[in-house]
């Protein structure tokens, strides 16, 4: 460790002020690397459900089916007993709740975040060394943690995952995916440094112009939506903040592009 601390001061630097002992620690051994060249990927067109307000002469989208969660709590967390599903009076839905003890058991839905890194009129992304969505490219991006704001976390997966060293600019996007439980945000930022590497769960690390972003090896459909969503404002020249709901299908492959819908897209 001490021959990279002196070879690179200004990882040291970024290391000292960090807050916390595990981000100064993947910011040490990430080795910043130059810049690769750009790579060019051709982009086969997106098809996605159409928003409000888009072209009335499209057939509406059928509702979606309502989301009906079974809970996976077999045990209670607090005396050990098994649990029996029943809905609570009081409540309409069906719960985890204890043979035991009586406690009723929540289960939430879990905060994703991760960031859109740009430079140089380009966005970072990271190919994927785990499942689910291995070898696909995706924007770094993970499970916030407990005693972190959404923006740390979104900073903390991008240092994971892609030893980049981030400045937050904006939140960018809320994506909601109510059939498997999940809330993405996705914040804006900008490299500190113009190095990049993969952590390790990456295979590689690179950045893509918008005209070369690989849309037909992306890892999920947060990321394809919020990457089109992007794209399109870029071109458009105002960049705004985005809120839809991803309606996925029952079954679908997490990656397959026409496994979800797009409903209640506001942007603002």
């Amino acid at each position: 460790m001490l021959p990279l601390l002196r070879s690179h001061p200004l990882l040291l630097h970024h290391a000292a002020r960090l807050s916390t002992p595990r981000a100064s620690l993947l910011l040490l051994r990430c080795a910043a690397q130059p810049l690769p060249p750009p790579r060019a990927r051709p982009r086969p067109p997106i098809h996605m459900a159409a928003s409000s307000g888009s072209n009335a002469s499209s057939p509406a989208p059928s509702p979606p089916p309502p989301v009906v969660h079974k809970s996976k709590i077999r045990f209670c967390p607090a005396c050990g007993s098994p649990t029996k599903l029943a809905i609570p009076d009081g409540d309409e839905k069906m719960r985890a709740v204890c043979s035991s003890c009586g406690r009723v058991h929540y289960e939430n839905p879990k905060m994703v975040v991760g960031c859109l890194v740009e430079h140089d009129n380009k966005v970072l992304l990271c190919r994927r060394k785990i499942e689910p969505a291995y070898g696909l490219w995706t924007l770094p991006a993970g499970y916030l943690e407990v005693g972190e704001s959404a923006a740390e976390g979104a900073s903390r997966e991008t240092l994971e995952e892609a030893c980049a060293d981030v400045e937050i600019i904006s939140p960018f996007a809320q994506l909601d995916i109510p059939l498997i439980g999940q809330s993405y945000i996705i914040f804006r930022a900008r490299l500190k440094t113009p190095n990049f590497s993969p952590g390790p769960e990456s295979l590689e690390c690179a950045l893509f112009a918008l005209d070369d972003i690989p849309f037909d090896s992306l890892a999920f459909s947060s990321i394809i939506v919020t990457l089109r969503m992007y794209t399109e404002d870029v071109k458009s020249g105002n960049i705004k903040f985005h809120y839809c709901t991803i309606n996925k299908r029952l079954g679908a492959s997490p990656s397959d592009l026409r496994s979800f819908d797009i409903d209640n897209h506001i942007a603002v």
